[in-house]
């Protein structure tokens, strides 16, 4: 019985999963069967916290705004800025908000005390 050669489908495949795990550690990079483990366990966390990711960023632009505004004014905050954002129809996100925050403050109070003016904040709480 003379010996066949193999097909190279699953050499191939084994050497994709090589490249993937190319930078990893140890044997991690080295072995077959701990390769494909790595690999299954590091795209499965990517996939996880790409989710997670977009929430920490959120919260991060939310707490960026609430100080900057909170530095303005006394009774007014992040939550009443965005009410009266969606109430002028105003369609500024949360990210842009936030650099406007960090990068432009003038321009953000600007546009905090014209939609403070436009809604009469001021005359129904008591500030002036």
């Amino acid at each position: 019985m003379t010996r066949i050669s193999r097909g190279y489908i699953a050499r191939r495949r084994r050497t994709k999963m090589r490249l993937f795990a190319s930078s990893f550690r140890g044997a991690h990079s080295k072995r077959t069967r701990t390769i494909t483990q790595q690999t299954i366990k590091a795209l499965f966390s990517a996939h996880r916290d790409r989710g997670s990711q977009k929430r920490i960023f959120r919260r991060l632009w939310i707490t960026r705004i609430n100080a900057v505004i909170r530095e303005r004014g006394v009774s007014y905050n992040y939550s009443r800025l965005i009410h009266d954002l969606y109430k002028e129809q105003l369609l500024l996100n949360r990210k842009i908000l936030a650099q406007m925050a960090i990068l432009n403050r003038d321009c953000l109070y600007m546009i905090s005390n014209e939609i403070i003016k436009e809604v009469g904040y001021q005359k129904s709480v008591g500030i002036i």
